[in-house]
C-alpha cells in the first residue's frame, strides 16, 4: 500500500483500499475524469470530488517529504541529529508541527540572543532559567569584562545590567522556539482571536476608500470572519486603506499562562525570568503567531473563494447550448455603433458590418434594411445580442425589424427558441449573452489566430454569438479569469487559482464530451490525456486527412500513443460514425462487452441502442469479469439508452420588464424578473436590466436560513425579486427574494 494511502484515508474519512487504489492510477498518469469515469472498480466508485481531494492531499505530502528530507539534512550538517529526534520527524505529519520541531535548528539572521551567545552569556541563561541563584547580579558579575568568564567570541560584556539582559534575550528567543509555548499561544489564538480593521485616517475621505466604509472600525472573532470579509479587509490593506491586526482576547492572560511554565516562584531570578517570558510573548512569540494566522486565514480563504468561483465556473460552463443554428452576433453600442457578424451553424464567420440605429448617428432606417437582408441572405433562426452598453436599445431595436418567422417560413421548434435570456416572439429568437471576457478573447493570441484579418470588434461580436451556440465551447478560449464569476479572485493564491480552475475546465468538458470533427484546439486541449501539443497534431491531422471516421484513427495521430489514446478516447466522439459506440461514453476498450451483448441478444450494436426491449433482456451481471465489474457495467447501460447524451440543461426564454432600463428607473418595493450572473458565499447577484447587478444578501434569498446560496440559486436562474435600497453613491442595488 502507498505510505500515504492510510493517512489521506484518515483524513478524508475514505476507506485507505480505495484511497490506495486512486494513489496508484495517478502514479500511472491518469486523469481525474478518466479515473472517475472508466475505473471505478479500482476506485470503489469514488466521484471527482473525492479523486480531486485524494490527489490535492496526495501532492502536500510529497511536499511535505521533500520539506522533512531538507530538514533532516540541516540538522545533521549541524551535528545535532539524533535518533529521537530523526524518528520525532519522520513521524510528523502536520507542516505546522514540523516547522515547531525545526525552529530551533533553523539558520537565522543575527538575533539579540545570537549576539548574547556569542558574548558567553547562555551560562548565564541556565542559571536564571534554573533559578536556584539567590543573587543573579552577583552570577552576572563572572560574566562582564575584565572577570573570569566563559570564552565568547563576541564584543564584552560591560555591565551587570547589560549581562543580564543579554541573558533574558537568550531565554527569550528559546521560550519563542519551545514547541509549548507555541501551541498554547496558538491555542489562545485559534479561542478568542479577534481581527481588527481601522482606516487610514489620511485616506478616510477618499473616494477609493468608500468601498471599504464597512471597514473603516470593525472587529470580529477570526474565526467567525468569512472569506469574502476577510479579503475585501486585506485589499484595502494592500491599496493602503486599512490597517488590520489579530489578536487573541486578553494579552496578560496568555503571558500569564507562559509564565507558569517557567517561574517557580517570587525570587529575583523568577522575577527575571517572568520579563523574559514577557518579552518573549510581545517581541517574539505574538507577532509570529499573528503572522501564522494571517497566512492561514489568508489560505482559508482564498480556498473558499476559488472553491466558489470553481463552482460558478462549472455552471457557467454547462450553461444550456442553442445548438448548431445560423446565428447573428451583435456587439451593440452607441457612438461607434453595433457590430454585426453572420454564422453559420459550425460558428464560422460568413459576413460582418456595421449598422448604427441609435444617437448620435441615428441611421435606423438603414439598419433596418440591412437587419433585414442578412437574416434572409444568411437564413439567420437566432439572434445573440451582447449584454454590454446599449443592449436593451439594441434589443428593442432587433425585436421591431425581424420577421415573425423564420428564414424559411416555418416557425422555430421549441427547443431552438428557449434562452436564459431569449424572446420567441413566434419567430427569430433574440437572447441577451453575458459580453465578459469577450474583449479579452478578441485581443488575444487565439483571436488573432482565428480571424488574422478581422479587427477586435467582429472578433467579440463572432464570441458573443459562438457562446449562444456552445458556451462550453467558446469560454475555454478565454481566461477564466476574465469571466466575472468569481469574487476577489485576483486576491487569492494565483497558482491555486489557476490549478482549481483548469482542473474545473477539464471536468466540464470531459463530463459533455467532445466532437472530434469540430472541436477546436482550446477545447480538444482540455480532454482527458491531451494538452495543447496532441489538441494541435488532432486539428492538422483532419485538415490533412480529413474527418475522422472511427476513435481508432486516433493512434495515427504523431505523438498520440497508448497512454494518451486510453485517456482521451471514451471522451471524443464521432456523429455518424460507422460503429454506433464511437459517438457515445463507452470506453474501446469495452467494446467487445457490448459487441458480446449484441452477440447474446442476436442482434448488431445499433440494434442493441435502439431497442428497449432487447436492452432490458440484458443481465449485466452475467459480463462480470476480473477487470470489469458491475459499476463500470452500469454505466455502458445507461450510456446504451442514450448514447453520447449531453448532460446540459435545455435552454429558457426571459425578458426583462418593459420600461425599467436604467438604475433611476428603480423604486423601492419594485418586484422585477432578473438573471443570476454571479454567486459568492454572501449572495447572490442579479442583472435586472439597468447595467448594473443587484445584490441579494444570503440573508434575503429565502425565507429560512441560508448556509449556502448554492442551496437556493444557480448561475443564470431566472428569479423574481423586490428592490429593497438603491444607493446611487456608491451605485449599489439591494434585492430581496423573501416573500416572492
Amino acid at each position: 500500500m502507498n505510505i500515504f494511502a492510510q493517512i489521506i484515508a484518515e483524513r478524508l474519512n475514505i476507506s485507505a483500499k480505495n484511497v490506495d487504489g486512486t494513489l496508484a492510477l495517478i502514479d500511472e498518469g491518469c486523469t481525474i475524469p478518466f479515473i472517475a469515469r472508466y475505473r471505478k472498480e479500482r476506485t470503489g466508485g469514488l466521484d471527482e470530488v473525492q479523486i480531486s481531494a485524494i490527489s490535492d492531499q496526495y501532492e502536500r505530502l510529497k511536499e511535505l517529504q521533500k520539506r522533512k528530507e531538507t530538514i533532516v539534512k540541516t540538522i545533521s550538517e549541524q551535528g545535532k541529529m539524533t535518533p529521537e529526534l530523526e524518528k520525532r520527524i519522520a513521524d510528523t505529519w502536520d507542516a505546522t508541527t514540523l516547522e515547531d520541531i525545526y525552529l530551533p535548528y533553523r539558520p537565522k539572521r543575527r538575533t539579540r540572543a545570537q549576539v548574547a551567545r556569542e558574548q558567553g552569556l547562555e551560562p548565564l541563561a541556565v542559571i536564571l532559567l534554573q533559578q536556584r541563584e539567590r543573587d543573579p547580579e552577583r552570577a552576572a558579575q563572572r560574566f562582564i569584562a575584565g572577570a573570569q568568564r566563559p570564552a565568547g567570541d563576541g564584543s564584552p560584556v560591560a555591565t551587570v545590567e547589560e549581562a543580564l539582559k543579554g541573558a533574558q534575550d537568550i531565554i527569550a528567543e528559546q521560550v519563542s522556539e519551545d514547541e509549548r509555548s507555541r501551541q498554547q499561544v496558538r491555542g489562545a489564538f485559534r479561542r478568542t482571536a479577534v481581527i481588527t480593521s481601522k482606516v487610514v485616517k489620511a485616506k478616510q475621505d477618499t473616494d477609493e476608500a468608500q468601498k471599504f466604509r464597512d471597514y473603516f472600525d470593525w472587529h470580529e472573532p477570526l474565526k467567525r470572519c468569512s472569506s469574502h470579509r476577510l479579503l475585501a479587509m486585506r485589499r484595502g490593506e494592500a491599496e493602503g486603506i486599512l490597517r488590520l491586526s489579530i489578536d487573541p482576547v486578553s494579552d496578560d492572560e496568555c503571558v500569564e499562562r507562559l509564565q507558569r511554565h517557567y517561574v517557580y516562584g517570587q525570587t529575583p531570578c523568577g522575577r527575571l525570568v517572568a520579563e523574559a517570558v514577557e518579552d518573549s510573548y510581545k517581541r517574539l512569540l505574538k507577532p509570529s503567531i499573528e503572522t501564522e494566522f494571517f497566512n492561514l486565514s489568508k489560505e482559508q480563504a482564498d480556498d473558499e473563494a476559488i472553491r466558489v468561483f470553481a463552482e460558478n465556473l462549472r455552471q457557467l460552463l454547462l450553461s444550456a447550448p442553442l445548438g448548431q443554428k445560423r446565428v447573428m452576433g451583435i456587439d451593440p453600442g452607441f457612438r461607434t455603433g453595433c457590430k454585426v457578424v453572420c454564422l453559420d451553424a459550425q460558428g464560422n464567420l460568413l459576413h460582418h458590418e456595421a449598422i448604427f440605429p441609435h444617437p448620435p448617428v441615428n441611421h435606423r432606417m438603414q439598419a433596418t434594411v440591412h437587419v433585414q437582408q442578412m437574416i434572409q441572405d444568411y437564413h439567420i433562426e437566432a439572434i445573440a445580442i451582447g449584454n454590454g452598453t446599449a443592449s436593451r436599445e439594441t434589443r428593442a431595436f432587433i425585436e421591431e425589424v425581424t420577421p415573425l418567422t423564420s428564414p424559411g417560413g416555418d416557425s422555430l421548434s421549441s427547443d431552438a427558441t428557449k434562452s436564459p435570456s431569449g424572446d420567441h416572439r413566434g419567430g427569430i429568437p433574440v437572447f441577451v449573452v453575458s459580453e465578459d471576457g469577450a474583449s479579452v478573447y478578441s485581443a488575444s493570441k487565439t483571436a488573432r489566430e482565428e480571424f488574422p484579418d478581422e479587427d477586435v470588434t467582429v472578433r467579440g461580436a463572432v464570441s458573443i454569438g459562438r457562446r449562444l451556440m456552445d458556451p462550453l465551447a467558446e469560454l475555454v478560449k478565454i481566461d477564466p479569469k476574465s469571466i466575472g464569476v468569481g469574487q476577489y479572485q485576483h486576491d487569492v493564491d494565483q497558482t491555486k487559482l489557476k490549478q482549481q480552475l483548469d482542473q474545473t475546465v477539464m471536468s466540464c468538458v470531459n463530463s459533455v464530451g467532445v466532437n472530434l470533427n469540430t472541436a477546436s484546439q482550446h477545447l480538444l486541449q482540455y480532454v482527458s490525456g491531451l494538452g495543447p501539443a496532441l489538441a494541435k497534431n488532432i486539428v492538422d491531422y483532419r485538415k490533412e486527412n480529413g474527418a475522422f471516421t472511427s476513435r481508432a484513427q486516433l493512434k495515427k495521430v504523431p505523438r498520440l500513443g497508448p497512454a494518451a489514446f486510453e485517456q482521451c478516447a471514451g471522451f471524443l466522439r464521432i456523429p455518424g460514425a460507422k460503429n454506433p459506440l464511437d459517438n457515445s461514453a463507452v470506453h474501446p476498450e469495452r467494446y467487445a462487452v457490448v459487441e458480446q451483448m449484441a452477440r447474446d441478444q442476436q442482434c448488431a450494436v445499433a440494434d442493441l441502442i435502439n431497442s428497449k426491449e432487447k436492452r432490458e433482456a440484458i443481465r449485466p451481471e452475467r459480463y462480470v469479469t476480473n477487470d470489469v465489474g458491475l459499476p463500470t457495467l452500469t454505466d455502458i447501460m445507461k450510456e446504451l439508452e442514450k448514447p453520447g447524451r449531453d448532460p446540459r440543461e435545455q435552454i429558457e426564454e426571459f425578458e426583462f420588464a418593459k420600461g425599467i432600463e436604467t438604475v433611476d428607473d428603480l423604486v423601492e418595493g419594485m418586484e422585477l424578473p432578473g438573471i443570476v450572473t454571479n454567486i459568492t458565499n454572501f449572495g447572490a447577484f442579479v442583472d435586472i436590466g439597468v447595467h448594473q447587478d443587484g445584490l441579494v444578501h444570503i440573508s434575503q434569498l429565502a425565507d429560512k436560513y441560508v448556509k449556502d446560496p448554492n442551496q437556493v440559486v444557480k448561475l443564470h436562474q431566472h428569479v423574481r425579486v423586490r428592490v429593497i435600497e438603491v444607493d446611487r453613491r456608491r451605485n449599489r442595488i439591494s434585492l430581496s427574494m423573501k416573500g416572492i
